[in-house]
């Protein structure tokens, strides 16, 4: 395809073909309608027709333009149907006056023969009215081209956090220190290690069951999350607190699975977490967000894996939402909205 610049020049050519296509069809329409000789003058007549078609093509166009920024369909038919109608009514009004002015007192040619103005008229809008449907399909066409394109799009990312998250989850340096507190408990205390093998297992379950699930509850969510937390608790003893407050109206409300457990996991991997500088994680479940905060001590560690906010952030923006990012030298707070209340 060739451009010069930003002109696509086989767009352009078709543009021009088929509005002089156009052209001649009126022109031969109005010979037939006024009994006109066909020869008489051709390329007078359709020049003259060309320009007008051409006006009302670049008329059109910017009132589409207009009309599906300030009126898309989606918001109101009926107005952007009458919006329409009153557009290309004021356009072959200021066009129809306008020639008029360059015939009869620019050019000086004799109104004797030419058709009243109300023939014009109903002339120019029955030749506006294709125009303006052409440029309504092709709009539509390259709207569905785009809403498939960008929903395919979508999909993909899906996947790819999707595999993104297994993977965080199942690497073999989250592995490898749970097996290494789990071999620790088998001596130490049993019971703590039966309780550490078992809320393992559920975490794995739970992360290996999302393939098929784009969200989940904040139950389901909370609920493989007190597992998380029992593996934190073994393998951090007495380093960090974990409060959750939460209302029971928020249960069944929907939100990007892992969510809280990758944002808990970005809290360990970005501070400190020790007896003496314990690390303080607190859970809000409000009706308009969940709400993780933690205090901020900086580890200054090289370990840039995971998941991380930046790819949270991104999976909310495909179902139009917003994430909010508060941070200050005390507090890193995250607010998560739901995708569907």
């Amino acid at each position: 395809m060739v451009r010069i610049g930003k002109i696509n020049i086989k767009r352009l050519l078709i543009f021009f073909f088929s509005t002089l296509i156009y052209a001649l069809c009126q022109m031969l329409f109005s010979i037939i309608l006024m009994k006109e000789d066909l020869w008489n003058n051709f390329h007078i007549q359709l020049s003259a027709h060309y320009v007008v078609i051409f006006a009302m093509c670049i008329a059109d166009y910017y009132l589409l333009k207009l009309l599906n920024t300030y009126l898309p369909y989606s918001k109101h038919i009926f107005l952007r149907i009458v919006a329409d109608t009153a557009g290309i009514t004021l356009i072959c009004l200021v066009l129809l006056l306008l020639f008029n002015f360059l015939i009869y007192d620019v050019f000086h040619i004799p109104e004797a023969g030419l058709p009243p103005f109300l023939v014009k008229f109903a002339f120019a809008m029955s030749t506006n009215i294709p125009i303006l449907l052409v440029f309504e399909l092709i709009h539509y066409f390259q709207s569905e081209q785009k809403a498939i394109a960008d929903s395919e799009k979508a999909k993909r990312k899906v996947l790819l956090f999707q595999h993104e998250t297994l993977r965080s989850q199942i690497n073999p340096h989250f592995l490898f220190n749970s097996l290494n507190v789990l071999s620790s408990l088998i001596y130490i205390n049993q019971e703590n290690a039966n309780k550490f093998t078992k809320a393992l297992s559920k975490t794995y379950r739970y992360v290996l069951s999302l393939t098929q699930q784009p969200l989940v509850t904040v139950a389901d969510e909370l609920s493989a999350l007190d597992s998380y937390i029992f593996l934190m608790r073994m393998r951090f003893d007495n380093s960090f607190t974990f409060t959750l407050n939460k209302k029971s109206s928020a249960q069944l409300y929907k939100i990007i699975p892992l969510t809280l457990q990758l944002l808990i996991e970005n809290a360990f991997k970005h501070n400190i977490a020790t007896e003496q500088s314990l690390l303080h994680i607190i859970i809000h479940v409000d009706s308009d967000y969940i709400t993780v905060e933690n205090n901020v001590q900086p580890s200054h560690r090289d370990d840039k894996g995971g998941i991380g906010l930046k790819y949270i952030t991104q999976q909310y923006k495909l179902y139009g939402q917003h994430v909010i990012v508060q941070q200050s030298e005390q507090m890193f707070i995250v607010k998560i909205p739901y995708i569907q209340p």
